[in-house]
């Protein structure tokens, strides 16, 4: 009975131990977990990036455009060039129907099986000369059912239109029935000619890009300085444009689109737009298509304390405009692209600036020349011979100047006083 307590003192001090070791492993345990999700924060890789300093804004764009209607535009259209397509000054760009096209249509085709079925019982035409002209039919219309081109497809119909007269021509004069294949051809040409006389074709008054999305703003947003001087955010907002809209496509006119540039107004308060210049260079702009293009600043206006009006001119992407008004895009006021560093990896001593590379375990400092910083990250390059010399390094020193590089690892927040 008297050796009871040591078994209990025993079995105390083994639970001690026991406790002990565990929160021995579990600090262990706890302190490489925190190693392993501290190491990639500590260390970066050298990448090729690119840095953008930009906005994104609501932007109205406005063309050099000529809206172009005829009278019978009541009839129905006949697109005779397509969206998009390049059109020249004077040239037919699409036709209104006549009053009674399709019933025109209808009986001019009841007359050429007319005709067709009153050749087919001739037996003394001349073979080859019709044969010749029933070749070149086909072949046209071989070549119209693979077309998509509106104003191709025109084109071929009436070139097929007049192999079939021609043919009609022939029969009429080598056939008894002569009489009848001339009534009948005459009676042809009165409706094909009523025909033609009803149709009115529109053409371009200047050269440019044909569209058929016209919205009623062709004459209100024009790439004038009076124009756009009348310019303010609220005038653009009272135009009740929906950001990203496609223009519906005009089924009674169309328009000719200045094929050279376009404008974008845009109201900004950023802090590059406080002090943007006109005649500023290097801007691009995102558009929705997601390209960039190069932009100009033609025109700046003080909306007020906060705000600027800013018409960008831009000669790319000008198809791709032509479908909306009012777009939502990103002014990129400055792009660069080099090796791309944290602005964490780089400390600055005097006027110079240094990364600290780990390579096989050991730590350089490496000079560094800061090409462009942003809010997070920079791009850097290594200096040359001749920028060294300028910042007073000797010739012994910049020989054995070691020189950033893509792939580098270097060091987050480091403390250059432990680096020799």
């Amino acid at each position: 009975m008297e050796k009871q307590p040591d078994k209990v003192k025993v079995t105390k001090n083994k639970k001690i131990v026991i406790y002990v070791v565990l929160v021995l492993t579990l600090i262990y345990v706890g302190y490489t977990i925190y190693l392993l999700i501290k190491q990639p924060t500590d260390v970066f890789t050298v990448e090729e990036g690119k840095l953008y300093l930009e906005e994104t804004d609501i932007g109205y764009v406005i063309r050099e455009e000529q809206v172009i209607q005829g009278e019978n535009y009541k009839n129905g259209m006949e697109k005779l060039k397509t969206e998009g397509e390049k059109v020249a000054k004077d040239e037919a760009t699409f036709r209104y129907y006549s009053k009674n096209e399709e019933s025109l249509k209808a009986k001019i085709a009841e007359l050429d099986v007319k005709i067709q079925e009153a050749m087919e019982q001739e037996t003394n035409l001349f073979p080859s000369d019709v044969k010749l002209i029933e070749n070149q039919i086909d072949e046209k219309v071989k070549k119209l059912n693979n077309m998509t081109d509106v104003s191709q497809m025109t084109e071929c119909k009436k070139e097929i239109n007049e192999l079939v007269t021609k043919k009609a021509n022939i029969a009429g004069e080598n056939s008894p029935k002569g009489s009848y294949f001339n009534q009948l051809r005459e009676e042809r040409r009165k409706y094909e000619n009523e025909l033609n006389s009803g149709a009115e074709y529109v053409n371009a008054p200047v050269s440019g890009i044909v569209s058929y999305k016209v919205d009623g703003l062709e004459d209100v947003l024009k790439p004038t300085t009076e124009c756009f001087s009348t310019l303010s955010k609220q005038y653009l907002e009272n135009l009740n444009l929906k950001t990203g809209k496609v223009i519906a496509t005009s089924e009674e006119c169309g328009k000719i689109i200045d094929n050279s540039c376009c404008y974008i107004a845009t109201i900004s308060n950023s802090e590059q737009a406080k002090t943007a210049e006109i005649g500023q260079k290097n801007i691009k702009v995102r558009l929705p298509n997601n390209a960039e293009i190069p932009a100009d600043i033609v025109y700046i206006a003080k909306e007020d304390e906060e705000n600027y009006l800013i018409v960008l001119k831009v000669d790319k992407q000008l198809e791709e405009l032509i479908n909306y008004r009012k777009i939502s895009f990103d002014l990129i006021w400055w792009s660069d692209s080099g090796l791309k560093v944290p602005n964490q990896a780089i400390v600055k001593e005097g006027d110079l600036n240094y990364v600290v590379r780990k390579r096989a375990g050991y730590l350089s400092k490496i000079l560094v020349k800061v090409e462009r910083q942003a809010e997070k990250y920079s791009i850097v390059e290594p200096y040359d011979a001749d920028d060294l010399r300028e910042l007073g390094f000797s010739n012994e020193e910049i020989a054995s100047y070691k020189k950033i590089s893509l792939y580098d690892e270097i060091l987050l927040n480091p403390d250059l006083s432990k680096v020799e």
